[in-house]
């Protein structure tokens, strides 16, 4: 049989027929392998979009923590001073929420918008951006409300039939204070809004800005699916957030409370603009408590940054400050001139002074001064013990005259800054001012110079000499421990802990043995000194109200004049209390400042301006509370006030110096 023949047109149109089929099968295949091989990064992740999301993981910034074993028989459990909590934002997936819900969900969530983003219809809107998969609606919930929002979903996502983190939270953390406004001014905060990619907190000032580094932390990863199988969990973590680290201060909340509730006491009652105190271990140079008032409150810290006359109040004043301490720089002087005593007798030369001499004190002309020198009172004649007791201002510019004709101005200057005037302490805190020693020969921006025919003078009884209230607790730090030039220092360990409860210490502050720093006075020239300041709260002193019922302390006030204008105020005073206990041992060196109290007089108490008067309340408050609170014994049992049943005058501590001190200074100046 004859096989049909094909027309040629046929043929041809089968021809084309599969040339087209090969030529879109060959399309299909490098449209394949382009999705596939060549893109396929690119569509993979187009449809991981689709159902998944990776969100930030966030890290806790690290806490600081209280010290909580200033004495072994105190329990050394962690007491957070600032911590992180948790906080939840919450987010909706539109894409995934049916038009019909939209309503019910909105009104259900507005409900917890304690904090609303915006108003309920712009809250609203959120729901309608269908193309979206991310649109935030709350913020910083806290866990009762996100407990009680995952409760709910659960069964109304069910019973919809809508995928399970359809909506979702974002965990975040923010700033808590267990004890309220408590070190505000140290501690200070970080800002509301956190810095946008990585989420670092923006410290305010304090210790939050000179640790920032070591608190913050770095973002993990969380992958979170989206079906209706994946409820509202959290999803996979793919990389695990690094926390900050933690610091553990010096500072005892305890007495950190006594200090501040004393300090606001004292600063009502004087009248005063404000004050601020520290309390530091003399051996060691740990701040044990450093209060200031008015108050600082972190958590509106919004409140003093936009308002002038608050923002002071935000300062960390005992370090951002510098005065004139006034008399309580008189001690000094004379520790100065008895160490000048040691170097002259070391060389075989006479001594300047002695502690016992008969000092005519009756006349206050010193050379370069057009006014001549005065006392509270008119004191004839003084011995060093008496000076100090009386506070005298002729006294001690006598002491720094001998030692300027004998040693030399650079000497006298040298022995000052000795004491760590006019270098900063570099303690851990932001903006410590350095305070100033004149210097021979060296000018003012004014073109004045610094150190005049007069100046040691008025060195001597703590004027033209500033200082910062952390520098000049130190300088007492020396009477206190034996002569040693302590490092002050707020932190006594920073430590990263780890999730699998490892932990890494980055610094730890160990300086137990005194004997680690410099040695700055003998302790045969520290005994006379404390002898004077001893006598200072007794009978007959300048602050007799500084001393405390049933121990002893050693002490002096000060008063100087506040620079206003570039001159002298006689109508605004700084004043200070400056002193440790017991004398034995002491516990802590304890600096009172009260800022500008009222210039009045109170009846049989005195001049309420005066560091006598107005701060010495303050330090014998705190120093009995504060030895009370760490379990220190009366070591003068018998030393209590009149009327006081536990009195017994015949014992007291300094029953029979303080009378052989009154009868020489009657042979002296009443005969």
């Amino acid at each position: 049989m004859k096989t049909p023949t094909i027309p040629s047109s046929i043929r041809n149109r089968i021809f084309t027929i599969a040339l087209i089929m090969s030529v879109m099968f060959s399309a299909l295949i490098i449209k394949f392998f382009t999705i596939q091989i060549i893109e396929g990064e690119k569509w993979s992740q187009k449809a991981k979009n689709l159902h998944e999301i990776v969100i930030k993981e966030p890290f806790r910034r690290g806490s600081f923590y209280s010290n909580t074993s200033l004495y072994r028989r105190h329990p050394e459990s962690p007491q957070p001073l600032v911590i992180d909590v948790p906080v939840f934002h919450l987010y909706i997936d539109p894409a995934s929420i049916p038009e019909r819900c939209h309503d019910d969900i909105a009104k259900e969530l507005w409900s917890f918008a304690s904090l609303p983003l915006s108003s309920r219809e712009h809250f609203d809107k959120q729901f309608t951006y269908s193309r979206s998969r991310s649109r935030k609606l709350i913020v910083e919930l806290d866990k009762e409300s996100h407990d009680a929002i995952v409760t709910w979903w659960r069964g109304y996502s069910r019973a919809n039939k809508i995928a399970g983190n359809a909506i979702y939270f974002i965990n975040d953390y923010q700033r808590s204070y267990p004890f309220g406004s408590l070190l505000g001014q140290a501690l200070h905060t970080i800002r509301d809004t956190k810095e946008e990619v990585t989420k670092q907190g923006l410290p305010t000032g304090g210790l939050e800005l000179y640790f920032n580094e070591q608190l913050t932390g770095t973002l993990g990863k969380r992958r979170i699916i989206r079906s209706l199988r994946n409820p509202i969990a959290k999803g996979e973590l793919l990389v695990a957030p690094h926390n900050g680290a933690d610091i553990y201060l010096t500072i005892n909340h305890y007495i950190q409370s006594i200090v501040e509730e004393e300090l606001a006491h004292a600063i009502t009652t004087a009248k005063a603009v404000g004050g601020w105190a520290v309390m530091m271990e003399p051996a060691t140079g740990e701040i044990m408590a450093l209060a200031q008032y008015p108050f600082f409150d972190p958590m509106n810290y919004h409140e003093y940054f936009n308002d002038k006359d608050l923002v002071e109040d935000s300062k960390i004043r005992a370090v951002t400050d510098a005065y004139e301490p006034g008399s309580s720089m008189k001690p000094i002087t004379v520790a100065i001139a008895l160490q000048a005593n040691k170097e002259l007798q070391a060389s075989g030369k006479e001594a300047l002074f002695d502690p016992d001499e008969k000092l005519d004190t009756s006349r206050g002309n010193f050379p370069g001064r057009s006014r001549d020198l005065k006392d509270g009172r008119v004191h004839k004649f003084l011995n060093m013990y008496q000076a100090l007791q009386k506070s005298s201002n002729i006294y001690v510019a006598r002491l720094a005259q001998r030692i300027v004709e004998t040693m030399g101005d650079e000497w006298y200057r040298q022995a000052i800054e000795n004491f760590g005037f006019g270098k900063k302490t570099y303690i851990e805190l932001p903006a410590e001012a350095q305070g100033l020693v004149p210097t021979p020969g060296v000018k003012y921006a004014s073109g004045a110079l610094q150190w005049s025919k007069p100046t040691p003078f008025s060195l001597a009884m703590g004027h033209n000499i500033i200082m910062n209230s952390i520098q000049h607790a130190r300088a007492y730090c020396i009477f206190a421990n034996g002569g040693f030039l302590v490092t002050p220092t707020i932190v006594k360990k920073i430590v990263e802990h780890h999730d699998d409860g490892s932990e890494n210490v980055i610094l730890e502050n160990k300086s137990d043995d005194v004997t680690v720093f410099p040695k700055i006075l003998d302790e045969d020239i520290i005994e006379k000194v404390i002898k004077g300041m001893k006598y200072v709260t007794k009978m007959g002193g300048t602050a007799r109200r500084a001393d405390i019922s049933g121990y002893t302390e050693a002490g002096k006030s000060g008063t100087s004049e506040k620079i206003i204008d570039g001159k002298y105020s006689d109508e605004r005073y700084i004043s200070n209390f400056i002193g440790f206990a017991p004398l034995k041992n002491p516990r802590f060196v304890l600096l009172v400042v009260i800022d500008e109290p009222s210039r009045v007089y109170l009846p049989y108490i005195g001049k309420n301006w005066h560091g006598g008067t107005c701060a010495s309340p303050a330090f014998r408050n705190i120093a009995f509370r504060t030895l009370e609170y760490l379990g220190v014994s009366p070591d003068d049992p018998h030393g209590y006030p009149v009327g006081d049943p536990r009195r017994d005058a015949k014992e007291a501590d300094w029953l029979d110096e303080i009378e052989e001190l009154r009868e020489t200074y009657k042979q002296w100046n009443e005969q």
